[in-house]
């Protein structure tokens, strides 16, 4: 093989392969239960000490994108949002409120499932820590399950449904340590109606709104 193919099969493997490391990063990072490993409800310094994790995370895959990628930030999604990227995370978000107002309200009490316990856990904290959970739940599930994963995906793949797919999978599933089984249908609905905002409008700041309104509906106004 002559030096310059080798140099252009490198070149082409080089994104194939920095788009698995930042899906590592990325997917493999938020999915790590370090809330159980620091026991993050056993002390408000606890909680604290677990959303500087996440948002360390947040800061990693950023400058994953800028530093090793050499990518711009429009390339997960970051762009200035348009007049209908807002109203369509409004409308989004009064529908995910909805949604999840029938099945708490009616689905959960049918099926006899119960959180109690989870929330009770959460209306406990502080809220001016619990304002800072909602905004980074918001930002970190949004970069790093829509913007960062969702994208790359589709780049290796070449496929929407399969990027939306698998990353709504892992984003439903990712929910599972802390609230149970009961939640994969809470958390599969919700990243549902995410990732077809993000595959319509491809604006991060949308999705964070969206996410935003409802997590503040449920653990703010609550």
């Amino acid at each position: 093989m002559s030096t310059t193919a080798a140099q252009m099969m490198s070149r082409q493997r080089k994104p194939w392969l920095l788009g698995i490391g930042g899906l590592l990063l990325a997917l493999g990072g938020i999915s790590l239960p370090f809330g159980t490993w620091d026991h993050a409800f056993a002390s408000v310094g606890h909680m604290a000490a677990n959303e500087l994790v996440y948002w360390g995370l947040v800061a990693a895959i950023l400058l994953y994108v800028v530093l090793i990628e050499r990518r711009p930030l429009t390339s997960i999604g970051l762009r200035k949002p348009s007049g209908k990227d807002i109203l369509a995370a409004l409308a989004t978000g009064i529908l995910m409120v909805a949604v999840l107002g029938v099945m708490y309200l009616v689905v959960f009490p049918a099926l006899h499932w119960d959180e109690t316990q989870q929330l009770q856990t959460l209306t406990a904290v502080p809220f001016w820590l619990k304002f800072i959970s909602v905004v980074r739940a918001a930002v970190s599930e949004e970069i790093l399950f829509r913007g960062y994963a969702l994208e790359r995906v589709q780049e290796l793949t070449g496929s929407r449904s399969v990027a939306g797919i698998f990353t709504w999978a892992v984003f439903t599933l990712e929910h599972l340590s802390y609230w149970g089984w009961h939640h994969l249908l809470v958390a599969g609905a919700a990243g549902a109606l995410l990732t077809l905002l993000y595959l319509w409008r491809r604006n991060l700041w949308a999705n964070m709104l969206a996410h935003f309104m409802v997590d503040a509906v449920g653990f703010l106004l609550g």
